[in-house]
């Protein structure tokens, strides 16, 4: 098979939930085996047979401290932290582990160790700006947060958008030349910026963070490479998927940790995204692969929404063969 891949196409109020003056330090998380259920596109699992795990979190710009469980997606758990401080699930930006600051290093992604303290970003300051496209890159990394917004994770020193310090790391993309593209996933907006005419300008709407009075500080061009930091701890574990239910892992392998990183590097190399769960999920896929065009297969089953370029195909699984050999 050719390696060019196809492309296819409630809330309730529950103040119980919040612990009133709970220390961040110390934080204990549950224990749980995995869950026998196969949800390949399948609705979410009972409650019974989810992992059986309580995090701990708070609003990033200062709440009490609230407990959650009985989640196995991101949605999911956006819902579980609005229920409990009373918020319409729209509200949350992204979250981070273990800070409360807009570090790009900490954010939750696809997985979270299960000592792991949670910690919700919600919607801020909105704000417009207007930006010359005077070169052909403007310097951006894109994410999203797995629940329709994509945000920026990085701004490259020295790049067109640099240039314009109201736009800050962690700031949600809402509009572009007023089209709301909530909704849509990181590598389409990332697209549609890489298409804007050079030396034209457009509009962007952006939405910032609430911020507590000890973040108001200079702003960061954002992360360092994503893995460079490990952010799971204790005994493993929660890896949440868009399709299916979340299952209890051990910690990442050495191997794991070094070819997620790898393959993140590519995706932002070639699709000018960062996306750690993503990563996961194609080093996952062509652990026991033998060749390219078995991974493109898989791939092509696995991730049917990507349409990846035959030569980024080729350098992940170069990459995963380098992780396997310990040649990185």
């Amino acid at each position: 098979m050719p390696l060019g891949l196809r492309k296819k196409k409630n809330k309730s109020r529950e103040s119980s939930n919040l612990v009133e003056n709970e220390e961040v330090d110390g934080v204990a998380g549950g224990s749980a085996s995995k869950s026998t259920v196969n949800g390949g596109g399948l609705p979410p699992p009972p409650a019974n047979l989810r992992p059986k795990l309580v995090f701990h979190t708070q609003l990033a710009h200062g709440s009490p401290t609230g407990r959650i469980e009985g989640f196995s997606n991101v949605k999911e758990l956006y819902s579980k932290i609005a229920e409990a401080f009373n918020l319409n699930p729209p509200e949350i930006l992204f979250c981070t582990l273990n800070t409360h600051k807009i570090d790009m290093e900490k954010l939750l992604g696809g997985q979270i160790g299960l000592e792991d303290f949670i910690f919700a970003h919600i919607k801020g300051q909105k704000k417009e700006v207007e930006i010359h496209k005077a070169e052909d890159a403007l310097g951006l990394t894109i994410t999203d947060n797995g629940a329709g917004y994509a945000f920026i994770k990085r701004i490259k020193e020295g790049s067109v958008v640099d240039s314009v310090k109201v736009i800050c790391v962690g700031d949600h993309i809402e509009c572009i030349n007023g089209k709301n593209i909530v909704g849509t996933r990181h590598y389409e907006v990332a697209r549609m910026l890489k298409e804007l005419p050079k030396g034209h300008t457009f509009t962007l709407k952006l939405v910032e963070s609430m911020k507590a009075f000890d973040m108001l500080e200079p702003r960061s061009t954002g992360a360092k490479h994503a893995g460079e930091n490990k952010i799971a701890s204790g005994r493993g574990t929660l890896r949440l998927r868009s399709k299916g239910p979340a299952t209890v892992e051990e910690v990442p392998t050495e191997f794991e940790e070094k070819a997620v990183k790898k393959v993140d590097d590519l995706l932002e190399s070639y699709m000018g995204i960062r996306d750690t769960e993503l990563a996961a999920t194609m080093v996952e896929v062509g652990r026991d692969k033998n060749n390219p065009d078995e991974f493109a297969m898989a791939l092509d089953e696995t991730l049917g929404d990507f349409a990846f370029p035959d030569e980024f195909v080729f350098d992940v699984w170069g990459a995963i063969g380098d992780a396997k050999q310990g040649r990185f």
